[in-house]
């Protein structure tokens, strides 16, 4: 069975989203798949996929064949998680913000006209 990493195309007319899915190389583009490893939006400016590479390498490495557009998206995210560390580790931690105290409302006292049972108090 030749193995093969591909989109599958889903989404509206005109509105196009792709699942990145682990499939054999027999079924249709949109049919029957071993598992989804990932999704892509090519409208979105940006940052657009998102994929996990543990899985991909893992299929990869059991002779999947990644397509051009999937091994474009892979090298994409490999760079990314590569920078992510990079970019964490460059900027200062930050401290959390000190605890607010804030003191909780006290009951109203009473007035001095009324005692505990309702009775008026003479003054």
């Amino acid at each position: 069975m030749a193995v093969s990493i591909r989109l599958r195309r889903e989404g509206a007319k005109n509105r196009p989203y792709y699942k990145v899915v682990v499939a054999d190389s027999r079924s249709p583009r949109d049919g029957k798949f071993i598992e989804i490893i990932g999704t892509y939006d090519p409208k979105k400016p940006g940052h657009n996929s998102t994929l996990k590479l543990d899985r991909a390498e893992y299929w990869i490495s059991k002779g999947a064949q990644a397509s051009d557009t999937v091994r474009s998206l892979i090298k994409k995210n490999k760079k990314q998680v590569a920078d992510a560390p990079a970019e964490a580790a460059s900027e200062p931690p930050v401290a959390p913000a000190p605890a607010r105290t804030e003191e909780t409302p006290t009951a109203p006292e009473p007035s001095g006209t009324e005692t505990a049972v309702g009775e008026p108090t003479q003054t």
